[in-house]
């Protein structure tokens, strides 16, 4: 009877998922409730690139921003073996100036550790910050929609692993291998159908921007595009896919290679 214990576990997985789902679930509901005690009113306003590129990407999308938008402007040279080299070390704002830092005095650094450096400087924490104290963006701490669902997903491959293990067990288990299978198909089906529920009731669901942070992405994301503000704002919203230079490009997507003898 070794695979009841199995069964257990399985349960305790699905059902410990599915509660957190449904536990995240009604708190996003809740928080974008426009009456709900203790939520701060969200005005209608423009984000900032910054601010976009926060809510879509979280703190790395906020230094790509930062990063583009110098050397788009000649005042960072990023090659496209990977590394970045300052030409104007004065940034025009905080964030530019967290990743003139990340650099460093030397002047030149790789782009990967400084997207990596300027992701965690007090700049930025400070606009996430803000971002939470408008209702724009879900608080670090929170268990959100998205970690809720990724703990599904992890709860179902469990149950699935467990499942095999009990069928696979050797030696008489007392039960017909259906009916054990059968058992175990329980908990799966209620991970699957808790992923298909969240996957039309509060799909998309972003780790970073709360349901009224997402309504303004998608108001940004509707306007013409053909400028260069327009240009970092995809870049914002989609990440550095969305950079159609390909030199560019390869400046954020090189890997060094192995050195060989």
């Amino acid at each position: 009877m070794f695979w009841v214990l199995l069964l257990f576990l399985a349960w305790a997985f699905a059902g410990t998922a599915c509660a957190r789902l449904c536990l995240a679930a009604v708190r996003t509901d809740a928080s974008d409730t426009p009456d709900a005690p203790g939520t701060p009113t969200v005005a209608e306003r423009d984000l900032t690139l910054y601010e976009a590129a926060f809510l879509s990407g979280g703190p790395r999308r906020v230094a790509d921003v930062a990063l583009v938008s110098m050397a788009r402007q000649r005042r960072l040279l990023l090659a496209h073996t990977g590394w970045a080299t300052v030409v104007d070390p004065r940034g025009r704002d905080e964030i530019e100036q967290s990743v003139i830092g990340a650099i460093g005095p030397g002047g030149q650094s790789r782009i990967a550790p400084v997207r990596t450096r300027a992701a965690d400087t007090e700049a930025v924490r400070r606009l996430a910050d803000g971002l939470v104290h408008a209702g724009l963006a879900v608080p670090e701490c929170s268990g959100t929609v998205a970690s809720a669902v990724r703990q599904v997903r992890a709860a179902a491959l469990a149950v699935a692993a467990l499942g095999t293990t009990a069928l696979l067990l050797p030696g008489d288990t007392g039960t017909p291998r259906p009916l054990v299978g059968a058992w175990f198909a329980l908990p799966l089906l209620l991970t699957l159908s808790s992923l298909a529920i969240a996957r039309f009731e509060v799909h998309p669901y972003s780790p970073w921007a709360s349901p009224a942070g997402q309504r303004l992405l998608r108001a940004l994301t509707g306007r013409p595009a053909g400028d260069e503000r327009s240009f970092l704002t995809s870049v914002a919203v989609r990440g550095i896919r969305a950079i159609g230079e390909p030199e560019l490009r390869a400046a954020f997507t090189h890997r060094d290679q192995p050195l060989r003898e």
